[in-house]
């Protein structure tokens, strides 16, 4: 008997899903309500004296 080796359809499936929800959950923290994005805008306007 010879076993076949190899990458199954339904591992592809869910590795292509956790990659989604991680990708899902870094745009979210990075574009959310209080993301990194605008808190790096906030820190470049409070070096600068302006408030947020």
């Amino acid at each position: 008997m010879s076993k076949n080796k190899g990458i199954t359809l339904i591992a592809l499936i869910i590795t292509i899903i956790i990659l989604l929800i991680l990708a899902g959950v870094t745009i979210a923290t990075l574009t959310g309500e209080n993301g990194i994005l605008r808190k790096s805008r906030c820190s470049k306007r409070n070096n600068r004296r302006k408030k947020c």
